[in-house]
């Protein structure tokens, strides 16, 4: 088994990718300075690459744990053997990888504790490729066992492992300002920068929306869908932003902070629905939970 989890890991096209995704952060900068509106901040750019490194020093081990449970279950699948990499079957697994990457992506913003560890990603006030290097740090703990079902459904790991590279090497476009609205019918398949600009908005109108991967169905599908306005420039950051732009602070300030909520909580019921409640939800105060603030605003 471990000569297989070291041949996945050596075939990261994330990796790969990384040459791509700087040079193209470059020439987004480049753009970024003829712009009348400052994109790009040197403090929070900073931050983001900082975010970058210690995600990736921090998903080791839990890829590593991943790849071997991945390998058990593939194992233990009675449909081992049956899915071959024939592009029928991948093209399957991408409908199947990207649904799942949607319920992975939704329950982030609206459990706690999933939220805490991937709000790294969303507590940066600027909008370009940089922001997209700025990964969920502690997120990473959790993420890969959405994806146990894929190998006991007989996919391989190699296969699962591959289309979960080839899903965020996509995402990486998706980050900027750079590019308007495409063709309707590309906007109402596919994610776009549009509508994952809305995804990073703090506005009310935008909070908790467009949640796809690649595709965007499943948001027009499950209800999580908003439409970029030109009356509603997208304000990006979170709703309670960070006390200082350090990394430290943009990798566990939330879990300090829903630390002292629990703390606030008499009661053990409390405790729990804090860990497990939508961010926003409080026992003792005003609900800001984003349904909530829509409801206001509507």
């Amino acid at each position: 088994m471990w000569n297989e989890v070291i041949k996945v890991l050596e075939t990261d096209y994330v990796m790969i990718a990384v040459p791509v995704f700087l040079i193209a952060l470059l020439l987004e900068w480049r753009w970024a300075k003829g712009q009348a509106h400052k994109v790009y901040d040197s403090g929070d750019l900073r931050v983001s690459l900082g975010v970058m490194i210690l995600t990736v020093a921090i998903d080791v081990a839990p890829k590593i744990l991943a790849l071997m449970l991945m390998f058990v279950c593939y194992q233990a699948s009675p449909f081992k053997g049956t899915i071959s990499t024939a592009w029928y079957w991948w093209i399957t697994l991408f409908f199947l990888d990207d649904f799942i990457y949607y319920w992975h992506h939704r329950l982030n913003h609206e459990v706690r504790i999933l939220w805490a560890g991937h709000v790294p990603h969303h507590n940066s006030e600027h909008y370009h490729f940089g922001t997209a290097l700025r990964q969920g740090v502690c997120e990473r703990v959790l993420k890969y066992f959405f994806w146990m079902p894929l190998p006991l459904l007989g996919f391989h790991p190699l296969m699962v492992v591959s289309m979960l590279s080839f899903s965020l090497i996509y995402q990486f476009w998706l980050h900027t300002q750079s590019v308007s609205k495409l063709s309707p019918i590309l906007e109402f398949i596919f994610n776009t920068p549009s509508h994952h600009r809305v995804h990073h908005a703090s506005n009310p109108c935008y909070l908790d929306r467009n949640h796809g991967g690649t595709l965007i169905i499943w948001d027009r599908l499950f209800g999580s869908f908003a439409e970029e306005s030109e009356k509603h420039p997208p304000r990006y950051g979170v709703t309670r932003p960070l006390s200082k732009q350090t990394v430290v602070a943009a990798a566990f300030e939330e879990y300090s902070q829903l630390a002292a909520d629990m703390g606030r909580a008499k009661s053990l019921r409390y405790k729990l629905a804090y860990l497990f409640m939508a961010p926003g939800w409080s026992h003792d105060g005003q609900d800001k939970r984003s349904k909530t603030l829509r409801t206001r605003i509507l």
